[in-house]
C-alpha cells in the first residue's frame, strides 16, 4: 500500500457513513481524485477546517482498496474574500461543478488546475458587474481544455451552458444558484 502527496482544490463533498466524507479534489499531479476523509464530520476533527469546499489544500493520501484515504492535510489557500458574497459563492460552485463534470478521474491536466485556481483567485477581487463575463470565459476555457471546443473559436451568440448540459447529459445544479445573461 503506497502513499502520495499532492495539492488540489476541493470540488465536491459527500457524506459517507456516520463520520466520514468522500471528497472530490482536482489536483495538480493526478487530475480529479475521489478520496475518503475519515472522521472529518466529528466535532473534534482537526482536518475538518482544511477540507472545506473551494479550499486549496496539500494532502498526503494512502492508496486504499476502493478509495484513497487522506492521512494528512494542510491548507494552502482559503478563498475567504468571496465567501460572504452569495453571487461569488454561486459562481465558485459553478466553476467546481464544471470541472467535476467535464473531467475524468485520474487524468492529469495542469491547465485545468491552473484555470480553476486562477479563476477562484480572480473571483476574490472581481466586481459584481464582471461575474457574468467571468462565467462565460471559464465555460469556454474549460471546454477548450477538455477537448469539447476548438481552441481560439469565440462562443459569441452560443449558449455554452446548454452545450455543456448536452455533453454531460444532465442539468447543471449551479444554474439554480448562479444565473447570468
Amino acid at each position: 500500500m503506497g502513499s502520495y502527496k499532492t495539492e488540489g482544490i476541493i470540488l465536491k463533498r459527500t457524506n459517507f457513513g456516520e463520520a466520514d466524507r468522500i471528497l472530490t479534489i482536482y489536483t495538480k499531479h493526478f487530475g480529479k481524485l475521489k478520496v475518503l476523509a475519515k472522521g472529518i464530520r466529528k466535532p473534534t476533527s482537526k482536518k475538518s477546517p482544511s477540507l472545506e469546499l473551494f479550499n486549496w489544500v496539500k494532502i498526503l493520501a494512502s492508496r486504499g482498496k476502493n478509495l484513497d484515504i487522506i492521512s494528512e492535510c494542510q491548507t494552502v489557500r482559503v478563498f475567504r474574500a468571496f465567501r460572504k458574497d452569495l453571487k461569488k459563492i454561486g459562481l465558485a460552485f459553478h466553476f467546481c461543478e464544471l470541472v467535476e463534470r467535464l473531467t475524468a478521474e485520474n487524468v492529469k491536466n495542469r491547465q485545468i488546475f491552473n484555470l480553476l485556481a486562477g479563476s477562484l483567485l480572480g473571483l476574490e477581487k472581481a466586481w459584481p458587474e464582471s461575474l457574468a463575463q467571468a462565467a462565460k470565459n471559464f465555460e469556454q476555457k474549460i471546454l477548450e481544455e477538455s477537448g469539447f471546443w476548438p481552441r481560439g473559436k469565440k462562443a459569441q451568440g452560443f449558449n455554452l451552458e446548454n452545450y455543456i448540459e448536452k455533453i454531460i447529459e444532465k442539468r447543471l445544479k449551479s444554474k439554480r444558484i448562479f444565473k447570468y445573461g
